[in-house]
């Protein structure tokens, strides 16, 4: 595979679009005709060898051809959007619409991407080595075709409305995420492998989250439809199942109810040692009656105000988990 070098010159004095930075526009091409790369800065527009130092050689067709940025990204937007083949890697962090509407190849981000990235995404595979902020792998505003394929991984964290209208592919999460994720998802795979915000999965039709940690706060339209094992990783791991959103339509396949769903791990044992089971702490009538009187006026209670009171007014320590079940359980009454 033939590689290109591009190193930043000089940072944009606002926000610069390269929509055709990508292996597809650079094959075949030599230094000068990629220099002389139409790139856009609010309404002006500038050449490539502008901004970046361009060296080395293409291949000639894009799977054969290796991009390589160098330099501090932040104000570049729209790396690698539409590629079909070839490679990218970026050593450095960037703006807005790295990925987007990739249908093959790959990249590789060495720091972080700002919001918008793989959106749209049809096939290849995105790797971000830091954090992603909001719409990875969601649809543009005002579109309903959100990620269809392809595999998009964060190894940090993610912000709000990850994998909106979410169709197919595989979103997998090494840290935490915020709100919205996976809303309007009709297809998919969402895996997180820290903890999630509330909201999670609202308006979802089809496909699967999967969360290896806590759920701050559980939407009242998923409902909780027993236990069973996944493999993940290679192994078989054990998981609450929650189906929904009831509260949206759902298509039927063979007379029966097509549902998104939600797997949740347990505790289990890990490197040969026994992860220690808290007993399951139950209230009685009485701190019930006296937990719905105190949030009667309060509908936006979150799961961690409540988590505060058990423990300051009754001394009890419950999981996130049963909070939220809770919580559910004294909104409906």
């Amino acid at each position: 595979m033939n590689t290109i070098t591009f190193k930043l010159r000089q940072e944009p004095e606002l926000y610069l679009e390269v929509e055709d930075m990508t292996p597809d526009y650079c094959a075949g091409k030599n230094i000068a005709e990629i220099a002389a790369m139409p790139v856009y800065m609010g309404n002006q527009t500038y050449t490539l060898g502008d901004y970046f130092d361009v060296s080395g050689k293409g291949g000639a067709t894009p799977d054969s051809t290796k991009l390589i940025l160098n330099g501090d990204l932040r104000k570049i937007k729209y790396i690698g959007m539409k590629m079909t083949a070839g490679e990218i890697v970026v050593n450095g962090s960037t703006d807005m619409y790295t990925g987007a509407w990739m249908k093959g190849g790959t990249i590789t981000v060495n720091g972080s991407v700002d919001s918008f990235a793989g959106i749209g995404m049809e096939g290849g595979s995105l790797v971000i080595n830091g954090d992603a902020k909001d719409y990875l792998g969601a649809a543009y505003r005002g579109d309903w075709r959100g990620m269809q394929g392809g595999s998009i991984t964060v190894k940090g964290n993610v912000g709000s409305d990850t994998g909106l209208f979410m169709n197919g592919g595989t979103i997998d999460i090494g840290g935490d995420t915020d709100f919205h994720v996976g809303i309007h998802a009709d297809g998919g795979k969402i895996i997180i492998r820290g903890n999630a915000k509330g909201r999670l999965g609202g308006q979802m039709i089809k496909g699967e989250i999967i969360v290896l940690g806590e759920v701050e706060r559980m939407l009242p339209s998923f409902l909780h439809v027993g236990q069973t094992e996944i493999e993940l990783d290679g192994k078989m791991i054990p998981v609450q199942v929650w189906q929904g959103d009831m509260g949206d339509r759902h298509d039927k396949r063979k007379g029966e109810y097509i549902y998104g769903k939600l797997y949740l791990k347990t505790a289990e044992e890990e490197e040969g040692k026994k992860v220690e089971r808290r007993e399951k702490v139950k209230l009685s009538d009485e701190q019930k009656a006296e937990l719905a009187a105190l949030f009667k006026d309060a509908p936006e209670t979150s799961a961690n105000e409540l988590k505060k009171v058990l423990k300051e007014k009754y001394g009890i320590e419950m999981k996130s988990m049963q909070v939220s079940r809770l919580l559910h359980e004294l909104q409906r009454d």
